[in-house]
């Protein structure tokens, strides 16, 4: 059984009131067409075709290399839309799935299953149902005595008898290929001058052929967006569903309302995340793990049994047993080394800090490469920027910086060198040796003082 499918993901969506097309709204940083295109990968092996219209061209970009995209030049309905994927799609599939971008909580699982209903029964296509006591605009379902569906009542023509019908269709749907192409271009134009996917039913029925709902469970899958009231609604869910399987993976979640982790991310085993934490893009967090409260991490990797308090991290890198915050920053290039300790107010840039260096309170490096063992003052700072370029600081092993000591790059402080509390150091500071004073001079020399 080949399985293709069609995501539609044409259309304007004006009740969002955006410039942005509907489709390319962020549900936990990632557009809604983004869920779609995962959710057809469980599916399939093949790109989904996915037909843009309103502002092609970004939604294009948006995805770029995770689709086949067909433009539909005039939005004239569901089926037209699907028509357009003929010349891609046509006999390359025994099965054609059709879903919605604006539908991102459809699982892979779900669409799984509907392939599967549409191979083992004879009719030419299946749709998604699902038994709601609120409607949400859907039309309603009628069924004959065995069960099968024999009709669509739209919800603006639905009489009041029919209304109270709670079986609603979903809009995602899984064809015969062979009968879809067949049968599309015949779909008869609706009063409103469009022509509609749900027409295939009353074709298929008028031709005494069976058309079999599948069964949704979860309903959190039949939300679609055509506001941002719900995209919220969706955002939650969404939210409720990544948490859930991170949970029942072994981490533990103190608020699990207050904790946003996005699709992307990964997480070891026995890590705990404090509330209002935001696990954002690609990060990585090993086992063993204390996040929050108050956290955002950003495309960082962090190794096992680290404490990260209230800070922020972008583009980062901590090995094994790093402890921030609170109130630190590691921005874009920074990479803490095993053990090492980061005190309150704290920034980091583009340096590396090696195994077991601790970098006191109120301080910044920047462009700065520190060996290990070192300890970084109270309000340390790297002058790394001149006013045209960035230029770079080097602290051996085992060196001391005192408090408010001002880094004058580019310089290098040797092994096991001091530098006095206020000192602004503008000349390099050989090993094994203490500078002081504005501007710092060595004024004294150890025996090599080891660590």
């Amino acid at each position: 059984m080949s399985i293709q499918t069609v995501i539609m993901a044409a259309g304007k969506g004006t009740r969002m009131h955006s410039d942005l097309p509907k489709v390319l709204h962020p549900i936990l940083g990632k557009p809604m067409l983004w869920y779609s295109i995962q959710a057809v990968r469980e599916v399939q092996d093949a790109l989904p075709a996915v037909v843009i219209g309103h502002q092609a061209e970004a939604v294009r970009q948006a995805v770029d290399g995770l689709a086949r995209f067909v433009v539909q030049e005039k939005q004239d309905g569901t089926a037209h839309a699907v028509l357009q994927t003929r010349t891609v799609l046509e006999n390359q599939a025994d099965i054609i799935l059709v879903t919605s971008a604006d539908m991102p909580l459809i699982s892979g699982e779900t669409l799984q299953t509907l392939a599967e209903t549409q191979r083992t029964h004879s009719g030419p296509m299946s749709l998604l149902v699902a038994e709601a006591q609120d409607a949400r605009g859907f039309g309603r379902i009628l069924r004959d005595e065995n069960g099968m569906v024999q009709a669509i009542v739209e919800e603006t023509d639905a009489t009041q008898e029919q209304r109270a019908i709670r079986l609603l269709n979903v809009g995602v749907y899984a064809f015969d290929a062979a009968w879809l192409w067949e049968n599309l271009p015949r779909v008869p134009v609706s009063p409103k001058g469009e022509y509609y996917i749900t027409s295939l039913i009353d074709m298929a029925v008028s031709a005494g052929q069976q058309v079999q709902p599948v069964v949704l469970s979860d309903l959190d899958e039949i939300i679609g967006v055509n506001t941002r009231v719900h995209l919220a609604e969706a955002t939650a869910a969404m939210q409720r569903r990544i948490n859930r399987r991170w949970m029942l993976s072994g981490v533990t979640m103190i608020s699990p309302q207050d904790t946003w982790i996005e699709p992307q991310v990964t997480l070891g085993q026995d890590t705990i995340l404090w509330p209002n934490t935001h696990l954002k893009g690609r990060t990585t967090v090993g086992q063993g793990c204390e996040i929050g409260p108050n956290t955002i991490v950003q495309d960082t990797v962090i190794g096992n049994r680290c404490k990260i308090v209230a800070s922020v991290l972008e583009s980062a890198v901590l090995e094994d047993d790093v402890d921030i915050g609170p109130f630190g920053h590691l921005r874009k290039g920074a990479h803490l080394a095993q053990g090492v300790h980061m005190g309150n107010f704290g920034e980091v840039k583009n340096s590396y800090l090696g195994p077991g260096s601790k970098m006191g309170h109120f301080s910044y490096l920047g462009d700065a490469t520190l060996g290990p063992n070192v300890n970084v003052g109270a309000g340390t700072i790297t002058c790394n920027y001149d006013g045209e370029r960035k230029h770079p600081t080097t602290i051996g092993a085992n060196a001391f910086i005192g408090s408010d000591t001002m880094l004058v790059a580019p310089v290098i402080i040797g092994d096991n060198a001091r530098t006095g509390a206020g000192a602004v150091v503008t000349r390099n500071v050989p090993e094994n040796s203490l500078a002081v004073g504005v501007p710092a001079r060595v004024i004294r020399k150890f025996e090599n003082r080891g660590k």
